[in-house]
């Protein structure tokens, strides 16, 4: 008995039985979610819960290190090269990378020709895509050659170049700022749910932004496992499989007819 009422904590409480992609709205860097129903409260709780870590958590990749030929530091200039060392060094930070393989990779650019050059002309080992190839990294006048080395890791979050500078690094390395994350954007909105004629549910829309190194909906799952993982040390008994109740929608009461004639045109009796 003690135990019956125990699960009653958890059981009488309703319990989303969908989540949908918004109809048009599903791509490769973005997607609106729908879930539904919860709880009254509940919907804020978690959307916010699942925004923090979306925004915070998820591991991504980045370069986080450059070394290029015949320079010391970064206020300096590649003869030649039409932006100085600081705006390629800007312009890397923003090279959208995805590793398949975990470890340090090094990147490669060399460029010889006359011209822009872009992520597109970066060379890998093959375990690193570049998802943006046509963001523009310099331009290269006459004779001029642009020759750099990239260190490319996976990471969680922001990390800025202060943090690598404590590291030995070798002469002439560079450490730049790393973002990690591969979430750009996330918003969260809570609405009223109808279940039976109540409505006083949450209904829980999610959209989310990436990189374009992760689907938003594997960015959801991901979020939604990690919130799991860290609240299972509060769960102090065994716990059993419970199958997830399907929530039948209402049929539609029929309307009788005779509710929307005029009252001279109904056959009443006097």
């Amino acid at each position: 008995m003690a135990e019956v009422l125990m699960s009653k904590n958890w059981r009488d409480l309703i319990r989303p039985a969908r989540l949908e992609i918004e109809r048009g709205s599903a791509g490769a860097t973005y997607a609106k979610f729908v879930g539904e129903p919860f709880e009254h409260g509940f919907g804020m709780t978690i959307g916010n819960s699942l925004r923090r870590i979306l925004l915070s958590s998820l591991q991504g990749a980045a370069i986080c290190a450059v070394k290029i030929d015949g320079v010391l530091h970064e206020f300096t200039t590649v003869p030649g090269v039409a932006e100085d060392v600081t705006d390629v060094i800007l312009n890397l930070k923003e090279v959208v990378v995805k590793m398949n393989e975990d470890g340090p990779r090094t990147l490669r650019i060399d460029a010889t020709k006359p011209g822009p050059v872009k992520a597109g002309d970066i060379l890998t080992d093959g375990t690193v895509e570049v998802l943006n190839p046509d963001h523009h990294i310099a331009t290269l006048g006459e004779d001029a050659t642009l020759r750099i080395e990239m260190t490319c890791k996976s990471g969680r979050g922001y990390v800025p170049a202060e943090r690598s500078k404590d590291e030995d690094l070798p002469v002439g390395v560079i450490p730049i700022d790393a973002l990690f994350n591969p979430i750009r954007k996330v918003n969260f909105n809570v609405s009223n749910a109808r279940v039976g004629q109540r409505t006083n549910y949450d209904k829980l829309t999610l959209e989310i932004s990436t990189n374009g190194s992760v689907r938003p909906e594997d960015a959801l799952a991901f979020s939604a496992k990690i919130l799991k993982e860290q609240l299972q040390i509060f769960i102090n008994f065994a716990e059993e499989e419970e199958p997830v109740e399907e929530i039948e929608e209402e049929a539609a009461e029929e309307f009788n007819e005779a509710l929307f004639k005029r009252v001279d045109e109904l056959e009443l009796s006097v």
